[in-house]
């Protein structure tokens, strides 16, 4: 059986992969490994013979490659939006990966710890190749940096997993990180106009040409017994029946302000007036703001309402769409087929990769993580197969487009790639490190490295999850930025299963790709120590 396995790594990949997912699904108490369980399985299976793990390192890379660029793409806008807000927590991450560094680094001393073992250490408990490539270079090609790594690697996940399971139970005051307007949900009511006003006068109106701000909108207006696409530049008046949507107290504010609620629901009157979710499948759409389609003008037709993925979120004139969004319009029942045409609304379309931007997109990545500089004594510093892709993924994903190139992906297809890639590395990684691991695991050293990194992790972990409270950030975002700060694909898979927030990604993004370049730093700071 070890033949056949040994003699076909690509049977050997995908059963390993079979088996980790089926062990990832197995609760332990409150804890799912989920995705981790390919790691864990691979370790095993590697362990068993050492043939099983040889040349595994370009699928390796590629599935972290695959990974960290659609996590970058989908986390690029919110990223960019959110970098001045997350600048105090990303000085406070490498202010705690430096205190982890030190640590580590006379907490191994006193165990009789040898420093290349160290160094893998700490690039293992944080789960950073990147870092454990250092750390080989420095030590001179020695294999003990792998050892260090690959005892220290599940001891970080699993530690890691324990604890941010046991800290997203408790919910963070958030007063400087307020939810996102997509977890909100929408609340609609119809209103009798006592009082005329014009509709971008309407407090929390969405429709200012140019913002992102906003928290409603107008769609249906009854006026004379006659059903219309209320226009953006339009005037309500005394009399009219209104129809709003947007977050629960923006809507109760501006109905307030104009006049009563009334029971009837306007909206099912579907006769005159309709509304649809159309696909955006037209590439030359994406990136686009919603003010910048016109429908008002073109169509009398009003977008009101986007779905990205599982989240419904107001549109406001300057919502960017990407492609697969599920938009929300509310057109004169004769505009259809015309609007239908505009956005494109293929399924199909959605699902097929532009295989071109994204090609030139992780190559770019890839090139970005091999430019190397020096730092002299201290050796030198690349972002690697981690973090050039994260990066380029992060610019790309903010921008949308380059010309005619479109480089973001439907939500269905960007997770589809991104938990293939995240399954592939982990299995090549627990193949490749079985031996080492089962050779030093449950000895006296390895029980050392363990215990070195646990105990180090804990209050460190805890640290930053203090930190985060103290700067009034959310459990969404702390939990995605604690995934970050370990830099494990998985950690962020299983808090996103928990805490299926967009401020994860935005925290996971944040700290994983400057985490990588400090700890690519400190792991040379380490050995020398």
């Amino acid at each position: 059986m070890m033949q056949i396995l040994a003699s076909s790594p690509l049977l050997t990949l995908f059963l390993v992969i079979a088996l980790g997912t089926l062990f990832g699904s197995i609760p332990f108490g409150p804890l799912k490994f989920g995705a981790a369980g390919a790691l864990f399985v691979g370790l095993a299976a590697g362990a068993l013979d050492p043939a099983l793990g040889e040349n595994l390192s370009l699928v390796s890379a590629i599935g972290l490659a695959l990974f960290v660029y659609t996590i970058g793409l989908a986390a690029g806008a919110s990223f960019f939006r959110d970098l001045r807000k997350q600048a105090p927590l990303l000085l406070g991450a490498v202010a705690l990966l430096a205190l982890y560094a030190v640590l580590v680094a006379f907490g191994g001393k006193a165990l009789g710890l040898s420093s290349p073992l160290l160094g893998g250490m700490f690039a293992g408990s944080l789960t950073t190749t990147p870092a454990l490539a250092a750390a080989t270079d420095a030590a001179g090609g020695s294999a003990q940096p792998a050892v260090g790594y690959a005892i220290a690697y599940p001891v970080g996940v699993i530690v890691t997993m324990v604890v941010v399971t046991v800290l997203m139970r408790i919910k963070l005051p958030a007063k400087n990180d307020p939810d996102p307007a997509s977890a909100a949900g929408l609340a609609t009511q119809t209103i009798r106009v006592d009082r005329p006003l014009r509709i971008q006068e309407i407090p929390g109106i969405a429709e200012v040409v140019g913002s992102s701000e906003g928290e409603l909108r107008i769609s249906y207006l009854l006026r004379d017994g006659k059903m219309r696409v209320a226009h953006p530049d339009g005037e309500l008046q005394a009399g009219d029946l209104a129809f709003l949507v947007g977050l629960p107290d923006a809507v109760k504010t501006a109905g307030q302000a104009l006049g009563k609620p009334i029971e009837e629901d306007i909206s099912n009157d579907r006769t005159a007036v309709n509304f649809k979710r159309f696909t955006v499948s037209n590439s030359r759409l994406v990136g686009t703001p919603v003010a910048n389609l016109f429908l008002p003008a073109r169509f009398q037709s009003l977008l009101t309402r986007v779905r990205r993925g599982d989240t419904d979120m107001l549109a406001t004139a300057g919502t960017r769409l990407q492609m697969g969004d599920r938009v929300l319009v509310v057109y004169p029942v004769e505009r259809e087929g015309e609007i239908a045409k505009t956005f494109g609304d293929s399924e199909h379309k959605i699902s097929a990769i532009d295989y071109l931007p994204f090609g030139l997109g992780i190559a770019a990545g890839v090139a970005l993580g091999l430019i190397t500089i020096p730092l002299g004594s201290l050796g030198s510093l690349a972002l690697g197969a981690a973090a050039g892709p994260l990066v380029v993924g992060l610019i790309l994903g903010r921008i949308d487009r380059l010309g005619p190139l479109v480089f973001s992906l439907a939500p269905s297809a960007n997770n589809m790639l991104r938990q293939m890639g995240l399954v592939l590395f982990l299995a090549a990684v627990g193949l490749s490190s079985g031996q080492a691991f089962a050779a030093k695991a449950f000895s006296l050293t390895g029980i050392k490295i363990g215990l070195l990194a646990a105990a180090g992790m804990v209050p460190v972990l805890v640290a930053f999850w203090l930190l985060g409270k103290i700067l009034g950030l959310s459990t969404a975002r702390m939990a995605g930025a604690i995934a970050g700060f370990v830099g494990q694909p998985a950690i962020l898979s299983h808090v996103q299963t928990t805490i299926p927030d967009e401020r994860c990604e935005s925290g996971y993004s944040a700290t994983f790709a400057l985490g990588i370049i400090a700890k690519i730093v400190l792991v040379q700071i380490v050995m020398v120590l």
